[in-house]
């Protein structure tokens, strides 16, 4: 008999968690953070949880017996497999036991570890004596009765995966997070095709974007920076996240293009750094002329922080500010304060490419970031592709796969997928948290 119980990811974006039971063996697909939820109890740094006991009162994580560091008993989970790096497919892995194997790509390994030293270690992410078991394309993975065969897929970070899951009941595909309009479809294409010769009897995918679609695409991209950057007189100011690869490259491209040069965070470079040793990635070098790395005066710096700028030249504010036409600064929400020592000359401009804030505390932020925007005179541009298949895509996707099943997760709107897919053959449910479901 094989089942799973979805503990995450239910009408909501991110946080999956889900429970495979097949015979005696207990595997996790990933184990990410509920932000959704989090924000309902939490407002960080200023209401933390104070404990364990505080996320498990309020069910941010979910009651598994034999999971926990802090739970006595013996292990009672197999393995995690995680198809990606991002925090809401990952980041509560550090509350598991250290006996318990966790399985993921190997550039989503670099990238955790990367993100374990670059950020402060706190109750919700902490994961430094987690020893990682990577493996790539090609790979069959058995764990008990249960083997597993993972898939790249293109997203919005490198070394995402999905899963193909051969149970004693059945074939169960699970998505993670993919795209087919990213820089890298192909990847996509490989796990469509590998997943419907598996003839799969359940389908879990992701249903992020079913509404306010954006259809874009990363050479798209390239050519809305390229034509931004040059028409702006001053700074040329950009937000993107630090592992997105795809984004950092079409930044840096179009930099240089226009003469200008790219000024990344520490945090930035040192992931690019850690990545550099990918042969699978095509990336610029952080020793390159074009890359330089912002240097903000603090009184003490961390030692990630040191080995950064040590990589390659910095600048800081006062440069910046003195070559605003020559430069591309990636300037996230919280270095907003360099500002007031940088005072964007007029004809600046601030270009957003990031996804838009999908709960309350983010749209406070957002708010945040275009009053300083507005005071300075910055208009903000919009640039983005997103790291979530379109509903057309999807809707194709699905019908080559061809399951008996489909559970949609990662989304809030379950039931505007069921309708939009509703002449297709598969049967859809619409899971409920922390119910179990048998493969029919």
């Amino acid at each position: 008999m094989t089942s799973f119980i979805f503990y995450g990811g239910v009408n909501e974006i991110g946080g999956n968690k889900i429970l495979l039971k097949d015979r005696d063996t207990r595997i996790l697909l990933d184990f990410g953070m509920s932000f959704s939820l989090r924000y309902q109890y939490y407002s960080i740094p200023f209401l933390s949880p104070k404990n364990e006991k505080g996320l498990l009162e309020f069910g941010i994580l979910p009651r598994l017996e034999g999971a926990y560091e802090f739970d006595p008993e013996e292990p009672m989970i197999d393995a995690v497999f995680l198809s990606h790096s991002h925090m809401d497919h990952s980041a509560y892995i550090s509350f598991l036991k250290r006996e318990i194997p966790i399985y993921c790509g190997e550039t989503a390994a670099r990238i955790l570890k990367a993100y374990s030293e670059v950020r402060p270690p706190t109750l919700e992410f902490d994961i430094k004596d987690i020893q990682f078991r990577t493996f790539r394309t090609g790979d069959l993975l058995k764990i008990g009765s249960v083997e597993v065969e993972p898939v790249h897929v293109d997203h919005s970070v490198p070394g995402s995966y999905g899963f193909i899951i051969y149970a004693s009941s059945g074939t169960i595909v699970y998505t993670g997070d993919f795209r087919r309009h990213g820089s890298r479809p192909d990847l996509t294409e490989d796990f469509i095709s590998k997943s419907a010769e598996a003839r799969p009897d359940v389908t879990i995918c992701e249903h992020t974007n079913m509404t306010s679609i954006d259809i874009s695409s990363e050479p798209e991209v390239m050519e809305k920076l390229n034509s931004i950057i040059n028409s702006t007189s001053g700074l040329v100011m950009a937000n993107f996240a630090c592992a997105d690869i795809d984004r950092l490259r079409s930044f840096y491209e179009s930099a240089k293009r226009n003469g200008r040069r790219l000024v990344i965070t520490p945090r930035q470079a040192y992931i690019l750094h850690q990545l550099s040793g990918d042969p699978h990635l095509s990336l610029p070098s952080i020793e390159d002329q074009d890359i330089l790395i912002f240097r903000k005066e603090k009184k003490r710096y961390f030692g990630w922080e040191m080995e950064a700028m040590s990589l390659g030249r910095t600048v800081d504010s006062r440069e910046v500010a003195e070559r605003q036409r020559e430069i591309v600064f990636a300037c996230t929400f919280h270095d907003l304060t360099e500002l007031t020592e940088i005072r964007p000359d007029a004809g600046s401009c601030y270009i957003v490419s990031t996804s838009e804030p999908f709960n309350e505390e983010m749209e406070i932020d957002f708010n945040r970031l275009t009053n300083w925007l507005e005071h300075y005179g910055l208009p903000q541009f919009h640039v983005h592709v997103s790291g979530h298949i379109t509903p057309l895509h999807l809707r194709k996707s699905l019908m080559v796969m061809a399951p008996r099943t489909i559970f949609p997760i990662h989304g809030a709107h379950p039931e505007l997928f069921r309708r939009f897919m509703r002449d297709i053959e598969s049967r859809i449910i619409i899971p409920e948290r922390g119910r179990e479901y048998g493969v029919p």
